[in-house]
């Protein structure tokens, strides 16, 4: 294993490709079956199934337009990533990247921003799933179902790599098979084929005859994509995850061929279902959750319990994820020297432990934050790191204008995926996410969001700048 030996000039070793045998020490345990069900399952967050009533209820049916193009933005996100990771698989990803052709500042910060985004929603998601538990247990109290959840997905991702890969296979598993029945279901009821339904002013009039396909006026369609763009969150989790597969190359080019009908067929279809089954104003939509209301207007059974197994299947797979990704991106910040050392060394089964074990006392500190100061202290947290996402996709971008050349300067072949009309849409997907960052500024909970998350930013870009100084002033020094 290299990661223990000589470092570079900065006290850094340069981030090398992971997989069985690159050198980082990290197992390839991942198997094909568990990389692609965290492909299409990375993309569905427990923010589809919960928040999306909100996103009908501001929009109206043009809440499809908003999920359309930020599902495009995404689209295009994840085509720049896979372009880089297909030809340099590596636990950092998008950070290792940004390392190489951005510089280390980039690299520290978008790192460190991404292990704060993820850490805070390992509080909120422990917290969202305590509170489903405890409606089912009342006798146990809710910090107690928080804390019992933690522990137990701590303990799956620190036994192997392999076994937080079979969690999250029947995780996403549930996602996967629970949405696609929704929208076959729902399309049945809407072309009035559905044995049994009594939903009989089901179809696709939904779509106008509530004041038109813009009841809200054509603006909502931007109050609409700030209120989905953070649902889509977690679809670059695969490209960290390819790092520890045998075949990293096939499996990037697989996820990020396949982004787009997950989107078209997960978001968007679904969305589109509810719209057809009730009127986008329909009080249920917001009070019992959209998926819970078409599902009643159809006359499905027990509804609402079904919906909360799965939501709470959505919030373990993405508390799953959440500590796998954040301990990765602290391992790898470690293996470049912006991280204790100890972040860098792994367990016998190729578990980076320190790390896992790092996140997972942050994220105990989060729920505990969000139990006692929820109005003040942890509400900071939440708005520091909302609009990290945005940041990260940005990164993405600048980062894959640079990397283009680096890439086919020194291994030309291993560009076997291609960003589409290269540079012209990286450009116009910056203008995207720049405009959504503007855009946000203009609303009351989205400036706060941006304006602290901007703060925390340049903290941390600061602390990056400082320690680079230092680090080339005794680099002179040790030289003269």
């Amino acid at each position: 294993m290299t990661s223990q030996t000589t470092l570079t000039e900065q006290g850094r070793q340069p981030e090398e490709p992971g997989g069985q045998g690159a050198g980082d020490g990290l197992q390839a345990g991942l198997k094909n079956r568990h990389l692609s069900m965290i492909a299409i399952g990375g993309v569905i967050g427990a923010g589809l199934f919960v928040g999306s009533g909100a996103g009908i209820a501001a929009a109206g049916p043009a809440i499809l337009v908003s999920y359309a193009l930020v599902g495009m933005m995404v689209v295009f996100v994840m085509r720049m990533l896979g372009e880089m990771a297909a030809a340099r698989p590596s636990s950092g990803s998008f950070s290792a990247y940004a390392d190489q052709a951005l510089g280390r500042w980039a690299g520290f910060s978008i790192g460190w921003l991404y292990w704060f985004f993820w850490v805070v929603v390992l509080a909120v998601e422990a917290t969202a799933g305590a509170t489903i538990l405890e409606g089912w247990v009342p006798a146990v109290p809710q910090w107690a179902w928080a804390l019992i959840v933690m522990v137990v997905l701590t303990a799956t991702n620190l036994v192997s790599v392999g076994s937080y890969g079979e969690f999250e296979f029947w995780f996403a598993g549930i996602k996967v098979v629970a949405i696609g029945a929704f929208v076959v279901v729902g399309l049945l009821a809407v072309f009035g084929v559905l044995p049994g339904s009594d939903n009989p002013g089901a179809g696709l009039a939904h779509l106008t005859d509530s004041g038109g396909f813009f009841p809200e006026g054509p603006g909502a369609i931007l109050t609409g994509i700030l209120m989905v763009v953070f649902s889509f969150m977690g679809s670059e989790i695969v490209t960290l995850a390819a790092g520890e597969s045998s075949n990293p190359q096939r499996a990037v080019s697989r996820a990020t061929n396949s982004v787009i009908w997950r989107i078209a067929v997960f978001y968007l279809g679904s969305i589109f279902v509810v719209l057809t089954l009730l009127p986008w104003n329909d009080a249920s939509i917001v009070k019992d959750g959209s998926y819970v209301a078409a599902l009643n207007s159809v006359g499905i059974p027990h509804a609402g319990q079904v919906m909360n197994v799965i939501v709470l299947t959505a919030v373990l797979s993405c508390l799953n994820s959440g500590l796998y990704t954040a301990s990765r991106m602290a391992f790898s910040l470690g293996r470049r020297g912006d991280a204790p050392r100890a972040f860098a060394r792994v367990s016998k089964r190729g578990v980076p432990q320190a790390a896992i074990l790092s996140s997972v006392v942050f994220g105990f500190v989060a729920v505990f934050f969000n139990y006692q100061w929820p109005d003040t202290v942890f509400q900071f947290l939440l708005n520091s790191s909302g609009a990290v996402a945005l940041f990260v996709w940005l990164v993405i971008c600048f980062t894959q204008l640079r990397m283009r050349g680096i890439i086919l300067r020194e291994q030309p072949e291993k560009l076997v995926v291609r960003m589409w009309l290269f540079p012209y849409l990286t450009w116009a997907t910056i203008a995207m996410i720049s405009f959504v960052l503007v855009y946000m500024l203009t609303d009351d909970a989205g400036r706060e969001q941006v304006l602290l998350s901007l703060l925390v930013a340049a903290l941390v870009v600061a602390v990056s700048l400082v320690r680079e100084a230092l680090g080339k002033k005794a680099g002179a020094a040790s030289a003269e």
